[in-house]
């Protein structure tokens, strides 16, 4: 009636306990083949368990890492310090290149003019020849942000504008303290000073 249960082999107690009753291996083929499926199953376990890295070989990959960014922020800089210097000493030379560029025209008037005034005996000629030269200098200059201190005669001494050379006696009262004559004018560029006009002051 009753259906007897196999007797296990006391090497395979572990391996049939958790088996059901009805599938307890009974042959030998059943038992290899239950130890079979165990060894694999741990050893898929094991595989996928990550592994732990040996905190000194963390420590030296961090600082071969951190060794290999300085080197190459190291080469930056050098490169960027070289660049800038080069930079720097381009500016230095050729800062005036658009300057003299503008001022070539006008040396050209003044060699056309020196070629003109040996053919020419009417001084009229050549004073013109001056006048407009002059004028297109004065433009070149203006176009650049170069200007001429204007009205400086009959003005107050300005120290941030005026550079007094000497005195002379007032010619009225009025002139007391204030410019009388202008010995050479002075300029601004773009509004600032880049040379004072020397004046002569009254007294």
């Amino acid at each position: 009636m009753f259906r007897k249960k196999p007797k296990a082999m006391s090497g395979s107690k572990e391996a049939t306990a958790s088996w059901p009753v009805e599938q307890v291996p009974s042959t030998p083929e059943e038992r290899e083949f239950l130890h079979a499926s165990e060894a694999a199953s741990e050893h898929a376990v094991r595989d996928s368990e990550p592994q732990p890295l040996d905190e000194l070989e963390v420590a030296k990959r961090e600082l071969s890492s951190l060794n290999d960014k300085h080197l190459r922020l190291l080469a930056e800089f050098d490169n960027f310090r070289k660049r800038t210097a080069k930079e720097r000493l381009d500016l230095m030379h050729f800062a005036g290149e658009n300057t003299l560029k503008n001022m070539l025209p006008v040396l050209d008037d003044m060699e056309r003019a020196i070629a003109n005034n040996a053919k020419v005996d009417d001084i009229n000629v050549v004073k013109q020849g001056f006048i407009l030269i002059h004028q297109k200098l004065v433009q070149t200059f203006g176009a650049l942000g170069v200007k001429p201190m204007s009205d400086v005669k009959g003005q107050p001494l300005d120290v941030d504008r005026h550079e007094a050379i000497t005195s002379t006696p007032a010619p009225s009262g009025d002139l007391k303290g204030k410019v009388v004559d202008v010995v050479e004018n002075g300029y601004t560029l773009h509004d600032k000073v880049i040379r004072f006009a020397k004046v002569i002051v009254g007294e």
